[in-house]
């Protein structure tokens, strides 16, 4: 018997080690969250870490054995199940047995669950109190989700010997191996766009396909920004008789790490055309899945297999939570940013955590740190942005990138670079330096800093998690770089798991008493930003595409502003704000209305 969730939120996965052992540590509550997998150093590390803590069997795997990527993550995650199952026994033997845990336990509960309601009318029993709880807990009782992440484009061609090994031994291929023979049942988030060949590769392992009861081992669940993405990805797999058992969408600016900036089209309304649109997706996924599972030969399906919808970035408020919950019909909202500030939670070291709790509005940015070249929201005055800084003042750039996992840039070699290497950037710089003649010094500058500010995510993003647990690091120093969303400005305590569960549901409130923005104003300010600092720093001539896509963005943005006018107006929730929210509507109305585009001349 499958059992439902316990929660209808979820920690999405964070950098590259803020969430490494997350299930570890919350599982047992019944939270999902999700482990990035790409890095197979830090697993190793943490699965050696945790083998020793808890006296398991678990041995080293050398980087000198075939496939030890896929090796690795297979067994760091085959042992965060053992732990998990373990701890959850536990914890059920616990509230079983005492009355004062279980009691902390309901009131980490959703207050519309039946499950929270059948422990408190147990808990108001006098007789038989044990027996009936555990046969209670035994039926209702499920571990959290250990879902793990791949980021599809982080797939870089591997050698050895110099003789460049198959495409199955690439980075994001080797990490779906290592989930794919694990012995996990949960699901593999792919995320930061399609991958043809990947998606291709899930072809080979049959726990991506239903058994004869329709339940799969394995699930794919997409992180998309907006519908048409999800309708093509969703119905490339199901030609290959994949299901996509959830979309989770994810606010194009107002997240944590990497922010995929759709073209200037806002959440909410993203949110409408799923609600509105779903039998859609589901309907197109299932004729096509079952004519390729009959091609194919495998067990077919008579009826769709379930599709979630579920939603992420800037929620701060559980009228928020609530709004998106009702509003939309989504099966859980994703909280990634605030859990930064819960020890219990999240890998993070004291000092990095400190540097979160005192910062300010104006101290988050999105940067352009990252050596993909999108978009990075981290903070100001991270240790990774000081020794940058010591090592730039002696004219020393780069990182000397042990790593490899963003060495995509094919500009110098065929084996690929990192933007961010010491390589790279000497390089760059020394280009640079033979055309200074032929620019202006305010020229110069700009580009010197377009390539020097890229910092080494691979070690930067992982350093935290070593540093808490007081693990050895090796190499250069690099400092931590910590990627959250601009909405923790408004969150300055750390606080217990119990509390930010709480706090999610409504029954406390860890937020200061201050002005934060409604989530979706928040996330129309940085869209608006985003299109006022773009077109401030283009320069050069006006391309026919360039011109349609800002008309585009400028376009979904007031057709964005005119949905939540509407819908505000119709909606029961944000009363106590609905004046403000309006008047800020106006003003981000004005403001659209005073972006002038550079002219296209035809």
């Amino acid at each position: 018997m499958i059992k439902k969730p316990l929660h209808n939120f979820h920690i999405p996965v964070m950098g590259l080690a803020y969430t490494i052992d997350s299930p570890i540590r919350v599982a047992q509550y019944g939270i999902s969250s999700v482990v990035s997998i790409i890095d197979d150093e830090i697993i190793e590390k943490m699965k050696n870490f945790y083998n020793e803590k808890f006296n398991l069997n678990y041995s080293s795997i050398s980087t000198k054995i075939d496939d030890y990527r896929a090796k690795r993550i297979t067994a760091y995650l085959d042992m965060v199940d053992d732990i998990v199952n373990e701890k959850f026994d536990a914890f059920k033997e616990e509230i079983a047995k005492n009355k004062t845990a279980l009691m902390n336990f309901v009131d980490m509960l959703p207050n519309t669950s039946e499950l929270k309601n059948g422990l408190q009318n147990l808990l108001n029993q006098k007789e038989s109190f044990t027996s009936s709880i555990k046969h209670f807990i035994e039926k209702n009782l499920a571990p959290g989700s250990i879902d793990v992440n791949i980021m599809t484009k982080v797939d870089k061609d591997n050698f050895k010997k110099n003789e460049q090994l198959p495409v199955i031994y690439n980075d994001a291929h080797a990490s779906l191996r290592g989930f794919a023979n694990s012995k996990l049942s949960s699901s593999v988030v792919l995320s930061a766009g399609m991958n043809p060949r990947l998606y291709s590769y899930i072809e080979e392992f049959d726990d991506f396909f239903p058994d004869e009861n329709g339940f799969l081992k394995k699930k794919i669940i997409l992180k998309v920004s907006d519908f048409r993405s999800a309708m093509i990805q969703g119905n490339f797999l199901a030609k290959k008789g994949l299901w996509v058992s959830e979309y989770r969408i994810e606010s194009g600016l107002n997240c944590g790490g990497h922010a995929f900036a759709t073209e200037g089209l806002l959440l909410g309304p993203i949110m409408e055309e799923f609600k509105q649109k779903k039998n859609e997706l589901i309907d197109s996924a299932h004729s096509l899945m079952l004519n390729a599972l009959q091609q194919k030969g495998k067990i077919t399906v008579s009826e769709p297999l379930e599709m979630k919808i579920t939603v992420q970035g800037g929620v701060g408020t559980s009228e928020e939570h609530d709004f998106l919950m009702k509003t939309y019909n989504v099966n859980s909202v994703g909280w990634g940013s605030p859990f930064l500030l819960v020890p219990e939670a999240t890998s993070v070291d004291d000092e990095t955590r400190k540097l979160l709790l005192k910062s300010k509005e104006n101290d988050f940015y999105l940067s352009n740190l990252s050596p993909l070249g999108v978009p990075f929201n981290t903070v100001r005055g991270t240790s990774n942005e000081i020794f940058r800084q010591n090592k730039n003042n002696k004219n020393r750039y780069g990182s000397s990138c042990p790593k490899k996992l963003l060495a995509l840039s094919k500009e110098f070699s065929s084996e690929g670079i990192c933007t961010a290497s010491k390589k790279y950037q000497d390089i760059k710089l020394e280009n640079l330096q033979a055309e200074k003649q032929e620019i202006t010094p305010e020229q110069f500058q700009k580009r010197k800093e377009e390539i020097i500010e890229k910092a080494c995510l691979c070690v930067g993003l992982v350093n935290a998690a070593y540093m808490e647990q007081k693990l050895e690091i090796k190499g250069e120093k690099q400092g931590v770089v910590i990627c959250p969303g601009p909405n923790l400005a408004f969150f300055d305590k750390e606080v217990s798991l119990s509390q930010m569960v709480q706090h999610i549901y409504g029954n406390t409130n860890i937020l200061p008493d201050n002005n934060r923005p409604n989530m979706f104003i928040n996330e129309l300010k940085m869209y608006v930003d985003h299109l006022k600092k773009e077109i401030a720093d283009f320069s050069g001539t006006v391309t026919k595409s360039q011109d349609k896509k800002w008309k585009t963005f400028k376009e979904n943005l007031f057709e964005g502003i005119s949905y939540y006018e509407n819908l505000f107006s119709q909606s029961n929730f944000f009363q106590s704000e609905l004046n403000t929210i309006n008047d800020q509507l106006q003003q981000y109305k004005m403001m659209l209305s005073g972006i002038e585009l550079p002219i296209f001349e035809k």
